[in-house]
């Protein structure tokens, strides 16, 4: 089972080859990825919302605390369990902080999904961006090398069961 993930990953990783060397590709993951760290894009659409529409108020909250409990599930938590290596690095692509946690599972598209999940709670009506906004995250990582494909596959999984867990434990 764990050599059929490795060569997905190692397939997954060549397919984004070509795609690597694309400058329209590159700025849309590379700032995607960028703008999820620490969740900050999530919580900046999040009190946006409150922030023109009063009723999301209590979505916005919501928000803040369950990223705040997914982060720290995932990064000190699960992260530790399976302490995979990341990907290496690729030579010449623009800088992104690297996290000192493990590769597994993806914390980024944990918190993408997570997001995704509790955002089209709040306005349903926007499922297809939020979900799409979320898988470009996702997929910034892979593209970015940071993660392995299996790694992002799992943080999505993830961050949907916490974010229909955090809809039940506060429901709006």
């Amino acid at each position: 089972m764990l050599r059929a993930l490795h060569e997905l990953d190692e397939k997954v990783d060549q397919a984004f080859m070509p795609l690597r060397q694309n400058k329209v590709a590159n700025a849309v993951f590379y700032n995607a990825s960028r703008a999820a760290e620490f969740s900050i894009g999530w919580h900046v659409i999040s009190l946006a919302g409150a922030a023109f529409i009063p009723s999301l108020r209590p979505h916005a909250a919501r928000m803040t605390v369950a990223l705040g409990v997914e982060s720290l599930l995932v990064n000190q938590g699960i992260k530790r369990i399976f302490n995979r290596q990341r990907p290496d690095l690729i030579e010449g692509a623009p800088h992104l902080r690297r996290p000192k946690t493990a590769s597994f599972p993806s914390g980024h598209a944990s918190s993408a999904a997570m997001a995704a999940v509790l955002l089209t709670n709040a306005v349903p009506g926007g499922f297809l961006v939020w979900w799409t906004l979320s898988g470009i995250v996702g997929t910034s990582r892979i593209h970015a090398r940071m993660h392995h494909a299996t790694d992002v596959g799992a943080g999505f999984v993830t961050g949907a069961i916490l974010g229909e867990i955090a809809k039940r434990v506060r429901p709006l």
